[in-house]
C-alpha cells in the first residue's frame, strides 16, 4: 500500500509545517509501516536549529515516526478522524545516532511490538541512505477528541 501526501491528510490532523512524513510507502496492517520524509533546507526551524550548521531537530524524528503510527492504526481499524485523533504518549530507549541534515531523504520504519484496545506500542527506527540515524519505542492512544 502507497499513500500519497493527500491521502496522509486525510488521515491525519496535522498541516503544515507540521506534517512530518512526505509519503508511506509500505503499510501492512496491525504489523507495519514504512514512509519517507525529504529534509529541505526550508523547513521553518531550520535558521535557529541551528545557524550556519542545520541538524533536523531529534523530537521531530520521534514524531514522524507518531505521525506514521497513526497512518498505521487508521489503516489497520479505521476510525472517524473527526471524532477520534491518536495522542503521543511518550517514547523509551529513544537513541540519536546521526544528524539528520537538509537534503537527507529520511526513511522511517515502525513495527507493532503491543497493542491494547486503544493503546498501541511501536518500535520506531530512521534511517538517511541506509545507515541509522535515531530509533525509539513510541506510545499512543487513540482517543476522542475534545468536544466530541
Amino acid at each position: 500500500m502507497d499513500l500519497d501526501i493527500a491521502r496522509i491528510l486525510r488521515i491525519l490532523p496535522h498541516r503544515a509545517p507540521f506534517v512530518l512524513i512526505d509519503r508511506v510507502t509500505e503499510l501492512v496492517p496491525r504489523q507495519s509501516a514504512k514512509a519517507i520524509k525529504c529534509v529541505t533546507y526550508n523547513e521553518p526551524f531550520f535558521p535557529g536549529h541551528f545557524p550556519g550548521q542545520p541538524v533536523f531537530p531529534g523530537v521531530l524524528i520521534i514524531e514522524s515516526m507518531s505521525q506514521l503510527m497513526a497512518v498505521l492504526a487508521y489503516a489497520s481499524e479505521p476510525f472517524d478522524s473527526s471524532q477520534k485523533l491518536m495522542h503521543f504518549l511518550g517514547v523509551d530507549r529513544a537513541k540519536f545516532r546521526k544528524p539528520v541534515i537538509p537534503g537527507d531523504r529520511m526513511e522511517i520504519e515502525i513495527e507493532v511490538v503491543r497493542r491494547r484496545s486503544n493503546i498501541w506500542k511501536c518500535a520506531g527506527r530512521a534511517t538517511v541512505d541506509g545507515v541509522l540515524v535515531a530509533e525509539g519505542d513510541i506510545l499512543a492512544a487513540i482517543t476522542d477528541r475534545d468536544g466530541a
